[in-house]
């Protein structure tokens, strides 16, 4: 069996997942991690049983004398553009966290600097592989829901009202000087181009719901897609959920379209309802295992799959690029009170 050697840089709250899902794919091998805390690295080598941690400033020691197959990138998005250029200039193949980075400039940037140097190069954009994401998909395409009518998620996270908001599981959040569509709105942009295809205007109305933070933590976006449908995201990190566990789902979902409707609960739960027909539950397979129904395993073994057989990434710097113009899109819009276009 071929085994990829792989090396991950970053050792934060969200790493776990990510250090967890590669254990469970056996084509790989993480062989090695840096952080910025050395001490922390070092932990979390311990942890997940990888042998060798780097402290951050022998990132060109560690590409250097490891010679991965591939870098994954989980560290903050104002680190990516440096650890892009060193992994590129050396051949390695890279899977990088979103936000790709603070600016427009710095995200083609990164793009560009990959594809120059002719390296596979794949965005950890998790959200539109939730399963039930997927199986959304697979319904569209089928034609279940007929036409695409529009597309609409309610978040409330319920995890930023307090006034140590953010602090125990990703306190740079309290920095952001934008926060809910440039760190969590992205996610569902990109969810909704992936359900109903290019979005060509938006109209975005932000919020800051907690006086403790500097960036917006609640907002209203309105997406028009090129076929004429539309998307609501009416999201919020300030108010709550009724559910124990607000990260499996990340919101209520409604699809309608010209033959019926589907609805995704809190729990996962699929309903479909077709014209003039009861509504049903809709069985897919679906996992608690993981984050978000294990949306991070998939996205990593589909990383390892076309590395593997050399096909085409399905979440490419090109194509994130266009989920980052609607994020960029609806500030725009938001600073200026109008509805923003969007070039496909």
């Amino acid at each position: 069996m071929t085994k990829l050697r792989g090396v991950c840089l970053g050792a934060g709250y969200f790493s776990r997942f990510q250090y967890e899902a590669w254990q469970r794919i056996p084509e790989v091998e993480i062989v090695a991690l840096a952080n910025r805390n050395v001490e922390k690295a070092r932990e979390v080598a311990g942890r997940h049983g990888i042998p060798r941690a780097y402290a951050w400033s022998d990132l060109a020691t560690l590409l250097d004398t490891e010679k991965p197959d591939f870098v994954d990138i989980i560290t903050p998005p104002e680190t990516h553009l440096e650890v892009v250029r060193l992994a590129a200039a050396r051949g390695i193949a890279i899977i990088c966290q979103k936000p790709l980075a603070p600016t427009w400039d710095d995200c083609v940037a990164i793009v560009e600097t990959a594809r120059n140097a002719g390296v596979r190069f794949m965005v950890h954009e998790n959200f539109r592989w939730q399963p039930w994401y997927r199986e959304m998909r697979r319904l569209l395409d089928a034609g279940t829901l007929g036409e695409l009518f529009s597309i609409g998620i309610r978040m409330r996270m319920g995890d930023g009202w307090q006034d140590d908001a953010y602090l125990a599981r990703q306190p740079f959040f309290r920095t952001y000087p934008r926060l809910l569509v440039f760190e969590t709105g992205v996610h569902f942009l990109d969810t909704f181009r992936y359900l109903g295809g290019e979005i060509t205007s938006v109209y975005a109305r932000l919020q800051q719901r907690n006086a403790a933070i500097q960036g917006e933590d609640a907002g209203q976006i309105v997406c028009g897609f090129a076929h004429g449908g539309t998307a609501i995201l009416d999201a919020s990190r300030y108010n709550e959920a009724d559910t124990p566990n607000p990260r499996y789902t990340f919101g209520l979902v409604r699809i309608d379209g010209s033959q019926g409707h589907l609805e995704l609960d809190l729990d996962g739960n699929l309903a479909l309802k077709l014209l003039g027909q009861p509504s049903r539950k809709h069985e897919y397979p679906h996992s608690h295992d993981g984050f978000a129904g294990d949306c991070v395993y998939a996205l990593q073994r589909h990383f390892v799959d076309r590395m593997l057989d050399g096909a085409p990434f399905e979440n490419t710097g090109e194509d994130y690029l266009k989920s980052t113009a609607l994020m960029e899109a609806c500030y725009r819009s938001h600073a200026t009170g109008q509805v923003v276009s969007v070039s496909t």
